[in-house]
């Protein structure tokens, strides 16, 4: 059953051979493919490899069992043995999954006001306040790239890049419409008034995935805007790039060097343009997600928060919980480990592994 694990250790020793190499080291994209790719096998020749320990231990307990003198306790240890070693086979049971073509990626996030009006835009600014908390929980660094805000502290739309290991891992459950049901600090009638905001996670693309032509982008520079603080300075710093054949425009204002925003907006250009043609072009893709929790279609409604009873409930897998502040202040483990398993259970129902 785990024949694959053989293979993952030939391979995981070939790429440590490869990483050494004068032509992967000079080579900076292809180095980067090489690290992550023994990086994603190293946890499971690991795995494999204390379970074959595992194994030894279990057939030297189980050939003393007859002992005079210890067989009750070889019989004790082989029993506990025995259950290690069902929880192994579970473990490498979850590692033969197919995995996510995007794991181990940076990501893109983007946040839009939706229906609602200056309420929605103040759910926005809570939303980047709270992903904001989530990454910091998780080490990973969290860079607001571009934000248009309101004179009331909300934000009509921002674009931020998340890096780090698992920063796909963290955020990929998070595309979709959040709606909010709560009295806004605009309303003095004290009714309860439900407003939404578009979450869009997009995994960073890389120089390797996709080629642009130079001549086919026209950059754009000009002053930053916003209401103050880190989003505006009195320089011509802001770049906007458009990729010609399309007319896809991205925009980065973030960093006071023109140079920096620059190299920020050709990583969300790379982005958006990969995603792009994965949702035109690459049928395989599309039809792994499938299998994943919902869609991840940023029209399809995922998560309410409900502030008057202190709940959030995604709409997904039917979870509810009453946590909102935790929630809002970045501690949104409980649900993404529930949308983790229940993805897992679906693959594991999809392969015929378990029954649906």
């Amino acid at each position: 059953m785990f024949e694959q694990f053989e293979w993952y250790q030939d391979r995981f020793e070939e790429l440590s051979v490869m990483i050494a190499q004068p032509e992967v080291l000079s080579d900076n994209a292809r180095y980067q493919q090489v690290l992550r790719e023994r990086a994603a096998l190293e946890p499971k020749v690991e795995a494999y490899a204390q379970y074959r320990k595992l194994l030894r231990h279990l057939e030297e307990a189980r050939a003393m069992c007859d002992d005079p003198d210890l067989g009750a306790m070889a019989r004790e240890e082989a029993a506990q043995l025995e259950r290690d070693r069902e929880q192994a086979e579970r473990e490498l049971t979850l590692m033969l999954l197919p995995e996510d073509p995007d794991a181990g990626r940076n990501v893109v996030l983007e946040i839009r006001a939706g229906a609602g009006g200056e309420e929605a835009c103040l759910f926005g600014a809570d939303l980047l306040r709270m992903y904001d908390h989530y990454a910091q929980k998780h080490h990973l660094h969290f860079q607001v790239v571009s934000l248009s805000d309101t004179e009331l502290g909300g934000l009509k739309e921002c674009t931020c890049l998340v890096s780090g290991a698992d920063a796909y891992t963290c955020f990929k459950y998070e595309s979709g419409v959040h709606r909010v049901q709560r009295i806004p600090v605009t309303d003095t009638t004290g009714k309860k008034q439900t407003s939404t905001c578009t979450v869009a996670i997009l995994p960073e693309a890389e120089e390797v995935d996709i080629q642009i032509d130079p001549k086919d982008i026209r950059m754009d520079v000009f002053r930053s805007t916003g209401h103050g603080g880190q989003y505006i300075n009195t320089t011509d710093s802001a770049v906007r790039l458009t990729y010609l054949p399309t007319g896809l425009s991205v925009y980065s204002q973030d960093q006071k060097s023109q140079l920096r925003n620059r190299e920020t907006a050709m990583v969300l250009l790379r982005s958006r343009l990969l995603e792009q043609m994965r949702e035109k072009a690459d049928a395989d893709y599309a039809q792994s997600r499938r299998v994943q929790v919902g869609t991840g279609d940023r029209s399809e409604r995922i998560r309410t928060y409900n502030f008057h009873e202190s709940r959030v409930t995604d709409h997904r897998i039917g979870l509810t919980v009453y946590r909102i502040n935790d929630i809002m202040n970045g501690d949104l483990d409980e649900i993404v480990e529930a949308l983790r398993l229940e993805e897992q259970k679906k693959k594991l129902e999809h392969l015929g592994v378990i029954g649906s």
